[in-house]
């Protein structure tokens, strides 16, 4: 794959950019009162924010292995 230089290094850092925010806020998410029901069953709205966190975190991996092969490949 052949990226130019810049284009390879953004793809780099949005990828490690992703990897190192969503934990972040998915360890928020957790603390909230709403995670949880009074019988400490997750909710909908930890449901749908631990797969909004999953499916951005694989984005964010693939966004940075594509920057390393055009950056390397």
């Amino acid at each position: 794959m052949e990226l130019p230089v810049f284009a390879a290094l953004v793809l780099i850092v949005a990828g490690v950019w992703s990897l190192v925010v969503w934990p972040q806020f998915l360890r928020r998410v957790m603390k909230d009162p709403r995670a949880r029901d009074a019988a400490g069953k997750a909710t909908k709205f930890l449901t749908v924010h631990v797969v909004l966190v999953s499916i951005s975190m694989v984005l964010g991996a693939a966004t940075a292995v594509i920057g390393i092969m055009g950056l390397f490949g």
